[in-house]
């Protein structure tokens, strides 16, 4: 562990007991990086561990680095405190990892508002706030890799899971523009879209959709967390030079993602504009190239400085 390719890094994962987080945890220290595994103790067994105490413990005994905190991302103070927790242990911050979330379905007008608040405050600002306090040690040390956990949802949106989805997708709007600020100054962020069954995603997902794709045993093989890690300790590598991108893997499958705007048509002249003349605008520009940019203020100039199709 100590001599892989992330020897002498730091980093700090956020929901790391479980799941994805452990898995992201143990390849992180497998390839040499020193661990903060954050996870809130909302269960602990007999003698008092929680997830992270059990993470740590793995990581210990295969001769890695690492310490637990309990922060709950939810706590104003909780972004902080994990990022102290590494400085104080190791006096450096390298690698930033986003991942606590929570997730509660229904339909969005029988969901109360405070359950929406509350996916809301632990998935985006929970994430935002961690950002922020790795933003405050990785800009003056000019290094730092920052990855997002975001989710095909805040892509797309999903059904009966609309707090989730505005969360993630608040993230992969956030992760634009952190990329951009923070590219100056050896500051790269990425946000990783995964598909993997863990114990929100279980609960979420009905009998239908866990028969879908080759039977319950299929799906949980095809949604297997460790298969992710990879493309996460890639993008923390220093050897990295992505930033901004949108990557969804699963399976033991990728793909790069991103938001696009097609052709640009001109509106009619006139006061009015009817139903149908928008469908035909609209499927006019779909017929157009699809168009990447980085932020907005260069949508904005392509726009009103580019030629009509």
């Amino acid at each position: 562990m100590r001599d892989g390719p992330l020897a002498g890094r730091v980093a700090v994962v956020s929901g790391g007991g479980r799941g994805l987080g452990r898995s992201f945890c143990l390849a992180l220290a497998r390839q040499g990086a020193k661990v903060v595994v954050s996870n809130r103790n909302r269960v602990t067994d007999a003698d008092g561990r929680g997830p992270a105490d059990h993470v740590v413990s793995e990581i210990t005994a295969a001769g890695g680095e690492a310490v637990a905190d309990y922060s709950d991302a939810a706590d104003p103070a909780g972004g902080e405190a994990v990022v102290a927790a590494a400085v104080r242990r190791w006096g450096r911050l390298d690698i930033c990892v986003a991942n606590a979330a929570i997730g509660t379905a229904g339909m969005f007008h029988k969901q109360p508002a405070a359950q929406f608040g509350e996916v809301l405050e632990v998935n985006l600002h929970g994430s935002v706030r961690l950002a922020r306090a790795a933003m405050a040690v990785m800009r003056p040390a000019g290094f730092g890799r920052i990855i997002l956990v975001a989710s095909a949802s805040g892509l797309h949106g999903d059904v009966g899971l609309s707090a989730y989805a505005a969360s993630k997708g608040g993230l992969l709007a956030f992760g634009r523009s952190l990329a951009a600020e923070g590219a100056g100054r050896g500051v790269l962020t990425n946000m990783l879209l995964p598909y993997a069954l863990t114990q929100m995603t279980e609960a979420q997902m009905t009998e239908n959709q866990m028969t879908g794709v080759g039977g319950p045993a299929g799906i949980r093989e095809l949604m297997e967390p460790d298969p992710v890690a990879p493309v996460l300790t890639a993008l923390a590598s220093p050897e990295c030079r992505l930033n901004g991108e949108y990557i969804v893997t699963g399976g033991g499958r990728l793909r790069r993602a991103s938001a696009v705007e097609w052709g640009t048509v001109l509106l009619p002249n006139g006061p009015d504009l009817s139903p149908s003349q928008l469908h035909a605008l609209l499927a006019e520009s779909g017929r157009g190239e699809p168009r990447e940019f980085r932020v907005a203020v260069d949508a904005f100039y392509d726009l009103m400085e580019g030629d009509a199709s």
